[in-house]
């Protein structure tokens, strides 16, 4: 299978950071994910793949092409940011139509463009709503239609479910897979790797600018199960409630504090699972859950110390 990315020795540095240290990657069509904690580098190598930075050393392409000031591969290739920029009164049908008009669609096609790619999008009960009274997962899936318009082969979605509700990830999760099911390839940068293992399991992980691992979510999975979880537990009785722990074999550790305590596990499911029975009994006695690896960063440190 042709790769649509290729990269050798990929580098950018800005001044004295290096955002990009040295990546050789090949990524096959489909959807991919592209997971690393906030700063890997995950945005810069976005941006070298669309052209828009130069490399400082090695090479970068795109459908066998160098991208830079490239406009045959720029036009089969869309970009939604993570941050947002809207004309807030407008609605999202003008938002989509009047870019398509400026990206030189005649009238007719930019209609048709914008309707379709709202269709796409699952945005047409409200595409004719002020954008200002739009969720925020609404407001994502308005760029992501505005980059569907222009009916790219590879789309490239930068944290596109940053900041949303759980509704609003299943929708956007949902959204993705029917683009792939469409025929579309899809780059998706995430933070967080329940997200990321939702939608594909062909996964990049990167840190610090490095290339730490590329493959399917099972090897990926191997190299992060290794990493000691932890759960904190916030209770009225912290010792009482924290003692069916105590059998669990994956359990390695637990640390009291006077209205909390935390487990130190090889495995969370088990955790979970209890945790869960316990609050079906008597919901009362857990006030709060939290798991210190809602993102990547301790696990990335722990895997490249």
């Amino acid at each position: 299978m042709t790769a649509l990315i290729e990269a050798h020795e990929l580098s950018k540095w800005f001044g004295e950071v290096v955002a990009v240290n040295n990546l050789n990657l090949s990524i096959k069509p489909g959807i991919t994910g592209l997971l690393g904690p906030n700063g890997a580098g995950k945005s810069t190598f976005i941006k070298l793949a669309l052209g828009l930075y130069a490399p400082s050393r090695g090479s970068i392409k795109l459908f066998g092409e160098k991208p830079r000031n490239n406009i045959g591969v720029m036009r089969q290739v869309s970009y939604c940011p993570e941050t947002d920029y809207f004309f807030e009164n407008s609605t999202g049908y003008e938002f989509v139509f009047w870019l398509n008009r400026y990206w030189g669609m005649n009238r007719k096609k930019a209609h048709e463009a914008a309707y379709n790619a709202l269709e796409m999008a699952r945005m047409t009960e409200r595409m004719h709503d002020a954008i200002s009274s739009y969720s925020k997962g609404m407001r994502q899936r308005i760029k992501i239609a505005q980059a569907l318009a222009s009916a790219p082969k590879l789309l490239f979605l930068d944290e596109p479910m940053n900041g949303l509700d759980p509704r609003g990830r299943e929708e956007m999760v949902m959204l993705i897979q029917s683009l792939a099911d469409a025929g579309l390839s899809v780059i998706v940068s995430s933070h967080i790797l329940y997200e990321i293992e939702r939608i594909t399991d062909n996964i990049v992980l990167i840190y610090r600018g490095n290339l730490l691992a590329q493959g399917q979510l099972s090897e990926i999975r191997r190299l992060i199960d290794q990493y000691p979880h932890s759960i904190r537990v916030t209770t009225g009785n912290p010792r009482g409630l924290s003692e069916p722990f105590t059998a669990l074999p994956e359990v390695t550790g637990l640390e009291f504090e006077n209205d909390a305590f935390t487990i130190h596990t090889r495995e969370l499911n088990s955790c979970y699972e209890l945790l869960n029975q316990m609050a079906c009994e008597d919901a009362s006695r857990i006030q709060g859950i939290s798991c210190s690896d809602d993102n990547l960063q301790s696990i990335f440190d722990y895997l490249t110390r």
